[in-house]
């Protein structure tokens, strides 16, 4: 089956309001199995709106809109699907009292106008709205070719519940007793680019068709997802067993988590396996390494301190760095990390140690160390090192590659003893 899904607004178009019905609908559509191939944005103007919807139903199944049930001059997909199908529109007294009923249930007088939202193109099924006042609509083809509109409201908490409710039976009944569902496992890698993973996996993985094999940059690491469809979990599986052990060979060494495992939580994982403990030192982060830590439920059992040590002064009192340091390197500097490290490591007794400090923008950048150096260090059982780093972005974007690639540092020993390339 293939579906297409038409937003109707012209806040959708200008940007006012996000267009969270798109994810939403795109992430159950692939659920259930169902091809997409297509979205449309289109504004609150009829004729578009038409030529828009029989576009999608000359390429796909089923069409499914979200937005323009309201009651105002301006929610036309109700009179639009109608004229498409070639369905008059009837007034329906069973809608008419829903609607009645909801502004009775909320003490409120209806306004004359919302009697709109009871015309029904006839033929059409009704979906009914417990959230709000626009009921949602599938309305058949009207040219026998078995394909149809379903019209939803835009409200995301009315359309979910309508999805679920509603259309997810109707499109699971048009798929037939053993609908195929696609399947996808997410591999998560730090240490390595998107073009040096690529390379490692080599093109005969890339290029698989069954089941795919997809490359994504993330902010300091790759993601790569796996997908098939098939009848069962136990199917699907079986499809991907042979394609993991081929990458966990190929690139294992740079994967340090699946699905929903972000790093903070592969980095807690093995210090409670070790049995070993962490602190934090940090500066141009602000804290946003520990941020992380702790939102992993149990960080306590490891994670004993983190210092953020903005100024100079403080990293010369709480973290014990030398003023000499600081006075012939700077405070970005691989001295003043390696002292860092070193120090947060002895006042707090931890087993591991991370120092970060940089110049996340937009001002302070010099010639030497221009907007985005960051130097990041470790110290460890037998280690104390650090590394420099060039981020590219806004504030927040150096400061979370920072973060990351911190977190990639310490994983990539706590893992191997050593630093990953």
């Amino acid at each position: 089956m293939i579906v297409e899904c038409v937003f109707v607004g012209t806040e959708l178009l200008l940007g006012e309001i996000l267009n969270t019905n798109a994810q939403y609908l795109s992430q159950r559509l692939a659920e259930l199995g169902i091809d997409q191939y297509f979205q449309v944005t289109v504004g609150d103007n009829p004729d578009r709106l038409e030529a828009t919807l029989r576009q999608a139903l000359s390429r796909a199944d089923v069409v499914i809109t979200s937005g323009g049930l309201g009651p105002t001059p301006d929610d036309i997909t109700r009179e639009v699907a109608a004229r498409v199908t070639g369905r008059p529109l009837r007034l329906d007294p069973g809608v008419l009292a829903e609607v009645e009923g909801w502004f009775r249930r909320t003490g409120r007088t209806m306004p004359e106008n919302n009697r709109r939202q009871a015309l029904v193109p006839e033929g059409a099924t009704v979906l009914p709205n417990p959230v709000g006042t626009a009921p949602g609509l599938i309305v058949p083809a009207g040219d026998g070719s078995g394909k149809a509109l379903i019209l939803l409201p835009g409200p995301p908490h009315e359309l979910q519940r309508m999805f679920t409710d509603h259309v997810v039976p109707y499109l699971t009944s048009r798929l037939g007793d053993r609908p195929l569902r696609l399947f996808s496992r997410i591999l998560r890698f730090c240490g390595i680019g998107e073009s040096a993973l690529a390379e490692l996996l080599g093109e005969d993985l890339l290029t698989r068709s069954d089941p795919t094999v997809a490359l994504y940059a993330k902010v300091g690491e790759v993601h790569l997802r796996l997908a098939t469809k098939a009848a069962t979990p136990e199917e699907a599986e079986g499809r991907f067993a042979p394609v993991l052990a081929a990458i966990r060979e190929r690139a294992g060494r740079y994967l340090y988590g699946t699905d929903a495992t972000d790093l903070e939580t592969a980095v807690g994982a093995l210090l409670r396996e070790r049995g070993e403990t962490l602190a934090l030192a940090e500066s141009c982060t602000g804290g946003l390494v520990a941020q992380r830590i702790t939102a992993v439920p149990g960080a306590s059992a490891y994670f004993l301190a983190g210092y953020v040590t903005y100024s100079n002064e403080a990293k010369v009192e709480v973290l014990g760095v030398p003023r000499e340091v600081l006075a012939a390197h700077g405070a970005v500097s691989e001295a003043t990390v390696r002292a860092m490290a070193t120090g947060a490591r002895e006042r707090s007794g931890a087993t591991w140690a991370v120092s970060i400090s940089g110049i996340a923008g937009p001002t302070g950048g010099t010639p030497e160390k221009p907007v985005g150096t960051v130097w990041i260090g470790l110290a460890g059982p037998g280690v104390v090192e650090a590394r420099r780093y060039q981020f590219r972005g806004s504030r927040q974007e150096i400061r979370q590659w920072a973060a990351q690639t911190a977190l990639a540092l310490l994983w990539s020993h706590l893992r191997e003893g050593r630093p990953q390339g």
